[in-house]
């Protein structure tokens, strides 16, 4: 067991089961008297952290760290060397994610110092994050609208963690933000008239689905275009096909067929959009954890759920600009309505992709949330 002094804080490499387990579920005993906080799903925390069945290992380096004080552990960090991304992208840039502390800077600088010392030993010139394998990977620290709910797929720091970093020397790398908006009791009439127009176009259609069945088979072409479309997105590392199968099938079951959109051409599939009934608060109640009741709250939230979280979504970079974006949108929010929906929560967009910013504004978006991706120079 690799152990390093810092101080009164003791930091070590996550190396045995327990170990493991410590560090997974160190994050509920952090938040556990805070009402507001949403846990993982635990089940998933255990698939990521597993070197064997996490495909992402294979083209990442990646370590986790405790931090112990009085032989109590008070605070855990994830660190990753992307190589896929660095060589794609030309950089030498370590990352560090999954962060969890108590109030204390000590920590903080302890854990953040190691993960530096970690990658600059392996030729790293500059640590990002919080930043997982991808950006399918919760991605930043909230920094703005805390009075508004948590829920998955988000970072559920508390307000004190982006604060500490900072003063550990971290500034701005990138911004994200997150748009709510209201469910029309009709559709715009600029989306009637786009509607209207985009859909006598015999170049292209909408496809639907009723059932997961009928999805299944538009899946690896929907993971792929993916592939394109966010090869340009920040922090993004394109998936191979074992990890678009695995993918699939991590959230094939929170899916509702009906709240996906594809837009095929007669050269394969050129748009996508894909939205989930939220389910944070099922997760909250169930503590995490699937079983016993767990997964029966969660499939309870997808037919009550009020709010529809978009999850996935993109056009073929050579359809671009020809009213596709629009049409599945317009599709999405007639689905919400028929599901009598009242919000769509649009989250973690770049603030400098005015494309999609724009776009979250036309249904009358609102930034409700701001997350941020910190950098420093080691």
């Amino acid at each position: 067991m690799t152990i390093i002094n810092m101080g009164d804080v003791i930091v070590t490499k996550v190396v045995t089961k327990r170990d493991k387990r410590i560090f997974i579920y160190l994050s509920s005993r952090i938040h556990r008297n805070n009402p507001n906080w949403l846990p993982p799903i635990y089940s998933d925390e255990w698939l990521l952290f597993d070197e064997k069945r996490n495909k992402s290992y294979c083209y990442a380096d990646a370590v986790l760290f405790l931090a112990w004080n009085d032989n109590k552990p008070v605070g855990r960090i994830m660190g990753i060397i992307n190589r896929r991304y660095n060589e794609i992208h030309n950089e030498q840039y370590g990352r560090f994610c999954f962060m969890e502390s108590y109030e204390d800077q000590e920590v903080v600088h302890a854990l953040i110092n190691r993960v530096e010392e970690w990658a600059r030993e392996r030729g790293m010139i500059k640590l990002v994050g919080p930043l997982g394998f991808s950006d399918k990977d919760p991605q930043g620290f909230q920094i703005e609208g805390f009075e508004y709910p948590k829920f998955i797929v988000c970072p559920t720091n508390d307000r004190y963690l982006p604060e500490m970093l900072v003063r550990e020397g971290y500034e701005k790398e990138e911004d994200l933000v997150n748009y709510l908006a209201k469910v029309p009791d009709e559709l715009p009439e600029i989306y009637l008239k786009i509607l209207s127009r985009v859909s006598r176009n015999n170049s292209y259609r909408v496809v639907e689905f009723r059932s997961r069945r009928e999805f299944n088979k538009f899946i690896i072409p929907v993971l792929e275009l993916m592939n394109q479309t966010f090869a340009e997105i920040y922090g993004f590392v394109p998936l191979e096909d074992n990890e678009k199968k695995e993918m699939a099938s991590r959230y094939m079951m929170i899916i509702n067929p009906r709240f996906v959109k594809v837009v095929e051409a007669p050269d394969g599939v050129v748009g996508f959009a894909i939205g989930i009934p939220d389910i944070s608060e099922a997760v909250r109640k169930s503590r995490g954890r699937l079983f016993p009741f767990g997964i029966l709250r969660i499939m309870i939230a997808l037919r009550t759920s009020k709010k529809l979280l978009m999850l996935l979504g993109g056009v073929r970079k050579d359809y671009r600009n020809k009213g596709l974006d629009v049409l599945m949108a317009a599709k999405m929010l007639q689905a919400s309505m028929e599901y009598k929906m009242e919000l769509i929560d649009l989250h973690l967009i770049l603030e400098k992709n005015t494309r999609m910013t724009a776009e979250c504004e036309r249904i009358g978006g609102q930034v409700i949330k701001r997350f941020r991706i910190f950098q420093k120079s080691i």
